[in-house]
């Protein structure tokens, strides 16, 4: 594939996710040639506006598809598991659904830790949001002191479930400040004005899939299939970028500060660790950030030295899904 003037294209471009993806591309200057976006018979012919200028929906076909240098998939798994094996035949597909990403011969990439898969596939999963944010993190602390067990507490935006999540909090809070009945149509219970335990299906553990994806996902993006991971996800009334409250017991004795240099000189991290000035990672200030803050690190008081507590915040549109799939394609081309 030559890294010039490539022809790039999109399914499910006009959602909360294909959005971004274009958006990131442009802003990264990412070798686009020619840019497609495909969808179904409802939307083909509409033309959208981009930073690429106005573009015409295409109605999408495999073998259009396959015609193109890389493919995004902005979908739902169904069609991913349907048609991204099709389209691999021709282009490279970068999946952003939970279709492959633990499928043995389908790579799961966070290109801060493993982005030299990128070159040696045709079909790419892009991981969870949830733990791409927690990955990016915890990667350069388990180089320097390995992770012996790993708990994570989320605190996920309404984004995560793409913008009809978005309209459903803030029509609830236009209603909930009005004295109005908030209604729960994307989500289990009304997300404004609460938290909500629960994101995506229980499974026979008692943990939910999203909780489980954290613990599998990252298990293959570390190559570590037996280390413990566990999770609990919440929603809260956030609109967008995903925090995390997480707790690392590791091999080696660490303190705070030397956590602190490590994670200051890692890709992808941007230390915001000063609690005497206020400053800590807040979805307020990681929303639309590339990097994930991370900050409120310190001994934990359970594990001892042997342990740290941390904060992160990151925008799991970038670099929970838009961004870490074009900085996959920027892997494959490199």
């Amino acid at each position: 594939m030559s890294a010039e003037n490539l022809h790039v294209g999109v399914i499910g471009a006009t959602g909360a996710v294909g959005v971004e993806l274009i958006n990131v591309m442009f802003d990264r200057n990412f070798p686009v040639g020619e840019l497609t976006l495909f969808a179904s018979e409802r939307s083909a012919g509409k033309t959208v506006e981009t930073k690429y200028g106005t573009k015409t929906v295409t109605l999408f076909s495999v073998e259009d598809a396959k015609k193109c240098d890389i493919v995004f998939l902005a979908v739902s798994g169904d069609f991913a598991k349907e048609y991204a094996p099709q389209i691999a035949e021709g282009a490279l597909v970068i999946d952003n659904s939970s279709a492959f990403r633990l499928n043995d011969d389908v790579p799961l990439i966070v290109p801060e830790i493993n982005g030299d898969l990128a070159k040696k596939a045709k079909l790419i999963a892009n991981p969870n949001c949830t733990t791409a944010i927690a990955a990016v993190a915890l990667w350069p602390l388990h180089q320097a002191f390995g992770l012996k067990k790993v708990f994570v507490s989320t605190y996920q935006a309404a984004s995560g479930a793409g913008q009809p999540g978005m309209n459903e909090l803030r029509e609830g809070l236009a209603s909930g400040l009005k004295g109005e009945e908030i209604k729960a149509e994307v989500f289990a219970h009304p997300l404004a004005f609460n938290v909500i335990p629960h994101i995506d299906t229980f499974q026979d553990n008692g943990y939910t899939r999203e909780e489980m994806k954290v613990t599998w996902e990252t298990r293959k993006i570390f190559g570590a299939p037996d280390l413990p991971v566990s999770c609990t996800a919440v929603r809260i009334p956030t609109e967008r970028t995903h925090s995390e409250s997480i707790v690392v017991e590791t091999e080696k004795a660490v303190t705070p500060q030397e956590a602190r240099d490590v994670l200051a000189k890692a890709k992808g991290v941007k230390l915001v660790d000063n609690p005497e000035k206020l400053e800590y990672p807040m979805p307020i200030n990681a929303t639309r950030q590339y990097d994930v803050e991370v900050g409120r690190i310190r001994t934990n008081l359970i594990f001892g030295d042997h342990g740290l507590e941390l904060f992160v915040a990151g925008d799991q549109l970038l670099k929970g899904a838009a961004l870490n799939a074009v900085q996959i394609a920027e892997a494959s081309i490199a």
